[in-house]
């Protein structure tokens, strides 16, 4: 049997933060592009912020980042900053209006429930089961700190991902429209799909 061309591990190497950040605007910019552009600034505060102790990543054999998935709890996120991360990119005004506008996106912890805080894979890496990999290290990641579920939420103009998320067995369980955003956000609603774990 030949060996996987990658590796699932906790966290992301630190030499692989730019790629980390680069991914994550490439996957994100969509619903964030109008917040966070100009794309420079938005990859300056991701550099910032992304935080590998809430995440679990795909590495492959040449040691490159192909994949990660982000998760929340009640201490952190892989994207949790504040104010001052903000304004520390786009300065005190630019910070205020955006960081009112993120508050919208931000789903809150339940108990009981792992809250994945973003999913992507590399473009040349698609096809190759990494996608699969994570949201199966996510669950096993869930089961290790007692919960009962694992959620994440997927916007409407993504149905490859929200494909991905129903073969991985999750099920949609509400949607949420963005109503008068829609057009800032660059999509009209999220479906909240969970999955329980046995």
């Amino acid at each position: 049997m030949p060996a996987s061309p990658f590796s699932i591990r906790n966290g992301f190497p630190e030499a692989e933060r730019q790629r980390a950040a680069d991914l994550f605007w490439k996957a994100f910019s969509g619903k964030l592009g109008k917040i966070l552009s100009p794309e420079q600034k938005a990859l300056a505060l991701l550099r910032d912020l992304l935080d590998p102790a809430y995440a679990i990543c795909a590495i492959g054999a040449d040691g490159r980042l192909l994949g990660l998935a982000g998760f929340k709890t009640s201490e952190g996120g892989l994207t949790a900053g504040g104010l001052k991360h903000l304004a520390g990119i786009y300065g005190w005004p630019g910070a205020l209006w955006r960081g009112l506008l993120l508050d919208l996106l931000e789903r809150p912890v339940e108990k009981g429930v792992f809250l994945m805080d973003g999913i992507f894979v590399a473009a040349e890496a698609r096809g190759q089961g990494v996608g699969t990999a994570l949201l199966k290290a996510v669950e096993a990641e869930a089961r290790a700190r007692g919960q009962a579920r694992v959620r994440l939420d997927v916007i409407d103009t993504n149905p490859r991902a929200r494909a991905l998320y129903e073969r991985a067995g999750f099920e949609a369980a509400g949607v949420e429209e963005t109503g008068i955003f829609s057009g800032l956000f660059g999509f009209s609603s999220a479906t909240r799909m969970e999955k329980r774990l046995a």
